[in-house]
């Protein structure tokens, strides 16, 4: 079993990973792709990039598919870096999802209840 701290969201996990066996001799073996540079004892996991094209510069995209369960900002509001926009659940687990700059919020493109997935744009930020 290997051990591993990853930060998602600003929120750490204690992860434990049991290998439970070899792949068959047919499947090809592939490295996996580093999870992330490590910053002492935690990882910190990128938020995904959106489909080209579903977000621009300054959209703010969902970074896992959850159902929105509060908006903490509104529309010409100024925010700082870090400060939550939005609230998403999923998996009973609750997910801040921060602004990645300084800005005033231009649109919220979602509403509380609503189902988002991954990549798609929660807000935008000018």
């Amino acid at each position: 079993m290997r051990r591993f701290r990853i930060t998602v969201g600003g929120t750490t996990y204690d992860v434990v990973v049991e290998e439970v066996g070899e792949a068959p001799p047919t499947a090809p073996r592939v490295a996996p792709a580093p999870l992330a540079e490590s910053t002492g004892a935690s990882a910190r996991i990128a938020p995904p990039a959106a489909s080209t094209g579903a977000a621009g510069a300054n959209d703010v995209a969902s970074p896992l598919s959850g159902t929105v369960v509060e908006i903490h900002v509104a529309e010409g509001r100024d925010v700082r870096q870090g400060e939550k926009l939005v609230t998403l659940e999923a998996m009973k687990m609750n997910t801040a999802v921060p602004a990645p700059h300084d800005g005033k919020v231009e649109s919220v493109k979602v509403q509380v209840g609503a189902s988002v997935r991954e990549g798609q744009v929660l807000l935008t930020l000018f």
